[in-house]
């Protein structure tokens, strides 16, 4: 299990910049899955960090939330194929949200997730899931 960041697309100037010496942290303006921008279409902007045991990742637009699949495609780049991330939703006195369009997703480092049983979740296909 490896959390890593796609040094390729961090932000190397300006309030958010940083170079690759930060190691997993740093902001990072990721390309849709197609890895080509259409017209209209916005790069994912993207804020990883690793420590006090976690690691996370942060993913928001301007204008609207991320899509499954935007956050799917995200996690691929910053985790390996059988990590287990999760996006937690606290108690309302818990909640905190400094902007409108962004969703988390959150690994404990050294610690495995119990999931539902698939079952439970639904039937698993025989096709490829994103």
């Amino acid at each position: 299990m490896s959390f890593h960041v796609p040094h390729e697309y961090r932000v190397r100037s300006g309030r958010m910049g940083s170079d690759d010496s930060i190691g997993n942290c740093g902001a990072f303006m990721v390309p849709p899955r197609s890895r080509i921008l259409r017209a209209g279409e916005m790069p994912l902007a993207v804020v990883a960090s690793d420590g006090e045991g976690w690691e996370h990742v942060s993913v928001s637009l301007p204008s609207r939330c991320p899509t499954w699949e935007e956050m799917c495609h995200v996690k691929a780049m910053f985790w390996d194929d059988e990590d287990c991330v999760v996006q937690f939703h606290p108690p309302r006195a818990a909640h905190v949200n400094n902007h409108p369009y962004c969703l988390h997703m959150w690994r404990r480092v050294g610690q495995e997730y119990e999931t539902p049983p698939m079952w439970m979740v639904g039937y698993k296909s025989l096709g490829v899931i994103a």
